[in-house]
């Protein structure tokens, strides 16, 4: 019996001392023990401001007597710390940095601004570690953003024949914020410092920008057309938190563009100022003729006006580039000393407001150089009474055809129009100071035009009845048929 117990305990020893030993090699010889007591840190806020830059971060742990070394002190975004970050070291049984260092480490560790993350910190001394604290930190932007699309010196032809297509994707690369951004992105030529805004987009890090939108931006900053010329690209990112605003301008980028001359412009005036009114829908174009735009029409002392691009308030909109004036509304650079923007919200600082005596003005716009002129017309006040003259009753302006008025300074009369029928319209049954017609030149522009400046309305009516209407005040003349 005593041999079987001998055998027995020969055999089940070793396994005994194996397994020990497995234990002994399973155990993660290299974990600290949380051995160091680290005191809770009390930030003045968990929404970490530029203003507290300067304010401390300070932790607190007891001393141990066997410490070997600095002490570690580490944060990690997980209570694990699978990949911990040292945030810094020290002698002593404290460690302060300032709110804007903690800010850096925070945004280097890959922490979103605007966005609560928690923040888990733990203190290592060799073999011995502390407990973990943790807190909810926001942290704030410091860098501004930077522009990666179009780079330095990059040549942009824009397509005249494809207005609407993208010209570029400008791409720019920022934080991944926890709050709302917005970029403005802003051009200037080269080195004036004097930038417009080409768009703004929110919460975005590119943008497709169209050959036209870049045009009308070049056509602003007086680019030349059909010439390659340098301009500046910023981008301004903007935020906004209890802490206030925070700004981040990136830095420029310098790129040519070559403009094409685009297709001129409609203006159509309105306003209480005019003989239109404030009805959008009633908007009167101007006559174009190449880059120059122009109508003889009524305008009041001190009354207001503004151009549409179009017989409704949106999308475009033409005023004087004065401030205070709505930034996509700013269109004409110089204008005649009769004209001023708005100066109070009654007049509106879109509307352009017209200081000279009320009558009959020749409004002059110049689409290349954006200027706007208001001069006295020939004829400053209304006709009282209107008659036609011309082939139609052989120019004999003392047996003149008298017109019915249906309204200040617009007059009606229906009648039949042979093929090549030319008049005129005079404010008397005589040859005198008071005539209108066709707008410079013979024809049928639909466009009057005073005495010394018109010639014969012309007009193939075929024997057909027409209603002839003038409309004197407005500037504009019409044969309708019946």
């Amino acid at each position: 019996m005593k041999n079987i117990f001998k055998i027995l305990l020969v055999l089940i020893l070793p396994l005994l001392l194996v397994n020990a030993c497995r234990d002994e090699a399973n155990k993660d010889w290299t974990t600290p023990e949380q051995t160091i007591h680290l005191y809770n840190t009390t930030l003045s806020s968990n929404t970490l401001y530029p203003s507290m830059d300067d304010n401390s971060f300070r932790l607190v742990w007891d001393m141990v007597s066997s410490a070997t070394g600095p002490y570690t002190v580490q944060f990690s975004k997980t209570s694990d710390f699978k990949n911990p970050i040292v945030f810094g070291t020290s002698t002593t049984n404290s460690f302060t940095k300032s709110i804007k260092e903690l800010n850096s480490s925070l945004l280097q560790a890959g922490y979103s601004p605007y966005a609560q993350t928690m923040l888990f910190i733990r203190v290592i001394n060799g073999n011995q570690l502390s407990n973990v604290i943790s807190v909810g930190v926001t942290p704030y932007p410091v860098t501004i953003p930077v522009i990666n699309n179009p780079t330095s010196g990059q040549s942009l032809v824009l397509d005249a024949s494809n207005p609407t297509a993208t010209a570029t994707t400008i791409k720019w690369t920022d934080y991944d914020y926890g709050t709302t951004v917005n970029y403005t992105l802003e051009v200037s030529k080269k080195g004036t410092g004097d930038f417009i805004t080409l768009a703004t987009v929110n919460d975005a890090k590119e943008l497709e920008v169209s050959n036209f939108l870049i045009n009308e931006a070049a056509s602003k900053l007086d680019l030349p057309v059909n010439v390659a010329s340098e301009i500046d690209l910023r981008i301004t990112a903007k935020t906004e938190s209890a802490g206030g605003v925070i700004t981040k301008v990136s830095e420029l980028v310098t790129f040519k563009v070559t403009p094409y001359q685009p297709a001129y412009k409609n203006f159509y005036i309105v306003g209480g100022g005019t003989a239109v009114g404030w009805s959008a829908s009633n908007a009167q174009l101007l006559k174009n003729t190449q880059n120059i735009t122009e109508i003889y029409t009524y305008l009041e002392n001190n009354g207001m006006f503004r151009f549409l691009g179009q017989q409704d308030w949106n999308p475009d909109n033409y005023s004087l580039n004065a401030p205070g004036v709505n930034e996509s509304y700013k269109y004409f650079k110089t204008w005649s000393t009769n004209l001023r923007s708005g100066v109070t919200p009654e007049q509106n600082f879109e509307n352009i407001v017209f200081t000279g005596d009320s009558g009959m003005y020749k409004i002059t716009i110049d689409q290349n150089t954006k200027d706007i002129k208001v001069t006295s017309s020939p004829i400053p006040t209304l006709p009282t009474e209107l008659f036609l003259v011309g082939s139609i009753n052989g120019w004999n302006a003392g047996a003149a055809i008298p017109m019915d008025q249906i309204n200040d300074g617009v007059y009606e009369h229906t009648m039949v129009l042979p093929d090549g029928a030319e008049f005129k319209f005079i404010g008397q049954q005589a040859w005198g100071d008071l005539e209108w017609a066709n707008i410079h030149t013979d024809g049928n522009s639909g466009y009057l035009g005073p005495k010394g400046d018109n010639n014969n309305i012309k007009f193939n009516g075929g024997g057909t009845t027409y209603k002839i209407t003038a409309n004197v005040k407005l500037g504009i003349y019409t044969i309708i048929p019946q």
